[in-house]
């Protein structure tokens, strides 16, 4: 599935994930900056990030983000190009192979080589996609194994948009609350809790975005709403909404196709 969203300073096209690699990836998406230096606000949406920034038709960056357990505020250079991999936390440990519990609300940079990106075109987004997916695909067809728990943890918890207590969790994918809390702590930085917490906000968005300010599901009430909101994000569902100068990145490409 692909989504094109233009504004007058930027294009944004993402290309949603089938399949079994949708496990691991939300999906692949391209940013142009056409105009001017812009400032933007991004929100946490329970995923992280793989990012290649390209200057002049050349590759000159890569980056890998944490999770974003905050708002985010970022700077982007006029005639700038990224394309980026939008990753479940699932492809930490089986893509990854590492935490990235220190970079929290940060990023660290990645050799330019990246999955052997560093010559390759960057005019064809959908050409470069399908060698990130073989990429990618090769790599997980070589593991001995990948823990059927933490699998269907991660499919229970996106599916559900974090909609399910812990112990529940628990109970469904045979593995103690507290071990799992232990996994999250250790690979990522924060609790399960957390990161239910930012997968229901994230669920948010397109309503807010849509001027539908009241909660549609998984709060107790109004105030419960914009409480949780606040605290993910800095912003009350009405600031949201407004998105004045299109701040607020994700808000803008949401209701544009």
């Amino acid at each position: 599935m692909c989504h094109v969203a233009e504004l007058e300073t930027m294009k944004y096209r993402e290309n949603k994930i089938d399949g079994f690699l949708s496990n691991f990836i939300q999906c692949f998406w391209e940013y142009d900056n056409l105009t001017k230096d812009v400032n933007y606000i991004i929100l946490p949406d329970g995923h992280f990030d793989l990012i290649f920034e390209i200057r002049n038709n050349e590759l000159s960056n890569v980056s890998l983000t944490g999770v974003w357990t905050k708002p985010i505020k970022v700077h982007i250079d006029r005639d700038i190009k990224l394309i980026g991999i939008r990753f479940k936390l699932i492809a930490v440990e089986y893509i990854f192979k590492q935490s990235i519990k220190n970079i929290l609300n940060t990023t660290t940079d990645l050799p330019t080589n990246f999955f052997g990106v560093k010559n390759l075109s960057f005019n064809d987004f959908d050409s470069l996609t399908n060698y990130l997916l073989e990429k990618i695909n090769y790599g997980l067809k070589n593991l001995k194994e990948i823990d059927n728990r933490k699998f269907k943890l991660f499919e229970l918890l996106y599916e559900n948009k974090g909609n399910l207590k812990v112990n529940e969790l628990a109970e469904k994918v045979f593995w103690s609350s507290r071990q799992i809390n232990r996994y999250f702590n250790q690979k990522f930085g924060f609790s399960l809790k957390t990161f239910s917490n930012i997968l229901k906000c994230n669920s948010s968005y397109f309503e807010i975005a849509s001027g539908q300010l009241f909660p549609q599901q998984y709060y107790f009430d109004q105030a419960h709403f914009i409480k949780e909101v606040k605290k993910y994000t800095g912003s009350t569902p009405g600031e949201l909404h407004k998105n004045k100068n299109d701040r607020f990145l994700q808000l803008s490409t949401l209701l544009t196709s």
